[in-house]
């Protein structure tokens, strides 16, 4: 059997119920990928790996990635697969969903099947744990990024044909538009994550869709209707509506600190990280693509489309992490919202946690909180942790 034992000055232990707290000093033994022993104090033997500092975490989870490393998902080849499954983790992410954005149904599900090709042969990295299809069911009010040309209306036909691979594992639409909540009845029902997102509904429509099964909110106050004292929008049915968690792009250019305060606040133990990351994360500033059409990186900032309409971003998920601490989030509430949150949303309570039976995903996050060190199934794929 492979072992792993690691031991750590800081360390997040989730409980078997609610949210991670942080321990001083802790210890995590691992079997075969799998986390067996997890708890407070100095094992006895000598570890394999010591941390001195900083804070072992379980390996963070991203609902949102457009792209990253130059390479834009939804039209990625094999080659540029296997640069991003194997390059997330630099940046602590351990699971991830490859986001495509809007285009003709049809486009979609080629993609989906092209996808569904390429995953039995990545090499070890972060895990493929499906697919975030971010349109074609969105508001053209609120498109931003997105084509408004391929936007179009979530018939049953439709959903049938994207749902035919079995891959999709969460969708964002738009829940005014012509039998939204009907589809999200069927999504919900073949066990997809349903997001409002790119919408111009009122809080109203957003609780209906709440009714329907939906469970999250897509990029909080991005390309959504927002609060207003006597039109209430998305952003404050997402922030009072306890069946809601939103997304946050957590790089302060997105959504300013002060509201972001706001965020974590008001919706704290249900706020999820996400990057929203374009192929020009990770990169230098230049030209790039999201969705078959340029995009902009510049020397500071997210990426832009030409008319100035940002698109995507280029942040890492462990600097959302350090940038929730910076604005006062206790570190164990700001792992959690990167972690366990976004995991349990998408049916994989096996991820996302520290503590026995659970895989053995782990970062070790340094003192800036980004990543050092990350193993997946308890093998080192990152950093200089052994």
């Amino acid at each position: 059997m492979a072992s792993l034992l690691i031991t750590a000055d800081r360390m997040i232990l989730t409980p078997a119920a609610g949210p991670h707290r942080v321990v001083s000093p802790g210890h995590v033994r691992v079997v075969d990928g799998v986390i067996t022993e997890a708890g407070e104090g100095r094992p006895e033997g000598a570890p394999d790996v010591d941390l001195p500092d900083g804070l072992l975490a379980p390996g963070l989870v991203d609902l949102q990635v457009n792209g990253y490393f130059g390479h834009d998902m939804v039209d990625a080849d094999e080659a540029a697969w296997h640069t991003v499954v194997s390059r997330l983790p630099e940046t602590g992410v351990t699971a991830f969903l490859p986001t495509f954005i809007t285009a003709p149904v049809r486009t979609q599900a080629e993609a989906l099947r092209r996808t569904r090709g390429l995953l039995p042969d990545l090499p070890p990295g972060a895990h493929v744990l499906g697919v975030h299809l971010e349109g074609p069911f969105l508001s053209e009010k609120r498109k931003g990024a997105h084509n408004a040309a391929h936007l179009t209306d979530p018939a049953p036909g439709a959903i049938a044909t994207l749902l035919e691979t079995g891959l999709v594992k969460l969708v964002t639409l738009a829940p005014e538009r012509d039998g939204a909540l009907e589809a999200i009845r069927a999504l919900t029902a073949a066990g997809v994550l349903v997001s409002v997102g790119h919408s111009d509904a009122t809080a109203a429509q957003v609780a209906a869709a709440a009714d329907a099964g939906a469970r999250k909110v897509t990029h909080i106050f991005n390309a959504q209707t927002g609060v207003h004292h006597r039109d209430p929008g998305v952003a404050v049915q997402a922030l009072i509506d306890e069946r809601l968690s939103p997304g946050l792009i957590l790089d302060l250019h997105h959504v300013g600190p002060e509201v972001a305060t706001l965020v974590l606040r008001a919706a704290a133990g249900r706020v999820v990280l996400v990057t929203d990351a374009a192929s020009a994360a990770g990169m230098p500033p230049g030209t790039y693509d999201l969705g078959g059409e340029p995009i902009t990186m510049p020397e500071q900032g997210p990426p832009l489309r030409a008319d100035g309409t940002i698109a995507g971003s280029g942040l890492r998920l462990d600097e959302a992490v350090g940038n929730a601490v910076a604005l006062g989030v206790d570190p164990a509430d700001a792992v959690d919202a990167a972690t366990r949150i976004p995991a349990d949303l998408v049916g994989r309570p096996d991820l996302g946690r520290i503590a026995p039976g659970a895989a053995a995903d782990l970062v070790w996050l340094g003192p800036d909180h980004r990543a050092l060190a990350t193993w997946v199934n308890g093998q080192e794929v990152f950093g200089g942790g052994s």
